[in-house]
């Protein structure tokens, strides 16, 4: 059977499965389970109404507990055994995983990134929004400064290699160096500092995508709050960090939670330009030494990694769900 066949049955058994196990679920609850009787039957139809919405909400539930807690669960069973899986060793790899240096230091730069990146994306972002807002070439400015977001992290950081290129007809950097004299250097072998200069590249590519929600945001305040602070005698700096920044405080911690999220699985860029080398290894890169060769390390590191990404998770949520 060719691809394009199956993939066409698959869509017709899983939509008509859907439509059936919707259609049959509702006639079997409103007949069989709280059929209506003369003598309750506005008790059974309230019944109906309270379960009619689970009934809808079971195939989701069925595919996140399959797809999402089975396998979260599964990780964890896993990184209490050996990297045969076939001894249990308990919180050893969790101990023995603390006890390297090599994972203090990954985790570590993950807070150095976590840190800096939302920071200066969110802040670069809207400065910029504020910026180009009402310019004439505004529109030009803000899609150049979106277009990173087109490139992939492993394409981006291609980029950002010549430009820390030690060869000075390449390297922007150790041009400008060469221009006064001095001599060429890695910036990716510096030590502690080559984390920003990874940084760096992250930063470039998400303050377009700040930049857009957040100049959304500014769009959307009341030119009557600003007129009244205009009349009261404000200041533009006033009027931005007294006026409109309060407004647009909710987007802000949107925004910065967003990346926040991002940052937490970046992966590519680190792997791309150090390989983790030159201590710039972070979480992930770290639990790709141990992926094909200790399977109960690599699900330590990634159960981690999880704790780590879940509170900022719900955080983004609770605030996304304030800006309804």
């Amino acid at each position: 059977m060719s691809p394009i066949l199956q993939g066409i049955l698959t869509i017709i058994i899983g939509v008509g499965g859907c439509v059936g196990y919707f259609y049959l679920s509702n006639i079997i609850l409103d007949r069989f389970v709280f059929p209506p009787r003369n003598d309750d039957q506005g008790r059974n139809i309230a019944r109906a109404t309270a379960v009619r919405p689970w009934l809808f909400l079971m195939p989701a539930i069925l595919a996140l507990g399959l797809y999402l807690v089975y396998p979260v669960l599964g990780s964890f069973l896993r990184s209490l055994y050996n990297r045969s899986g076939n001894e249990f060793v308990g919180l050893g790899n969790y101990i023995q995983m603390f006890s390297e240096h090599g994972f203090r230091v990954a985790l570590f730069n993950n807070f150095l990134w976590v840190l800096f990146v939302p920071a200066a994306a969110t802040f670069f972002g809207l400065l910029v929004a504020q910026l180009t807002d009402r310019l004439r070439w505004g529109s030009i400015a803000k899609s150049l400064i979106f277009m990173p977001m087109a490139i992939s992290f492993v394409g981006a950081s291609l980029i950002w290699k010549f430009v820390y290129a030690v060869d000075p007809d390449i390297g922007i950097i150790n041009a400008v160096r060469d221009f006064f004299g001095l001599a060429a250097v890695d910036p990716l072998q510096i030590p502690f500092w080559n984390n920003f200069f990874v940084m760096i590249i992250m930063v470039w590519m998400q303050t377009g995508f700040a930049m857009v929600i957040l100049s959304a945001a500014l769009r959307g305040i009341p030119e009557e709050t600003i007129e009244a602070a205009i009349l009261d005698g404000a200041n533009p700096f006033q009027i931005f960090f007294r006026i409109k920044i309060p407004q647009i405080a909710g987007t802000i911690a949107v925004v910065w939670t967003t990346i926040t999220f991002l940052t937490l699985k970046v992966f590519d860029i680190v792997y791309t330009m150090t390989g983790g080398n030159f201590d710039t290894e972070i979480l992930p890169s770290y639990m790709m030494n141990y992926m094909f060769r200790d399977d109960g390390r690599a699900t330590a590191v990634a159960f981690v990694i999880m704790l780590i990404v879940t509170p900022v998770m719900i955080y983004n949520i609770r605030q996304a769900r304030k800006e309804l």
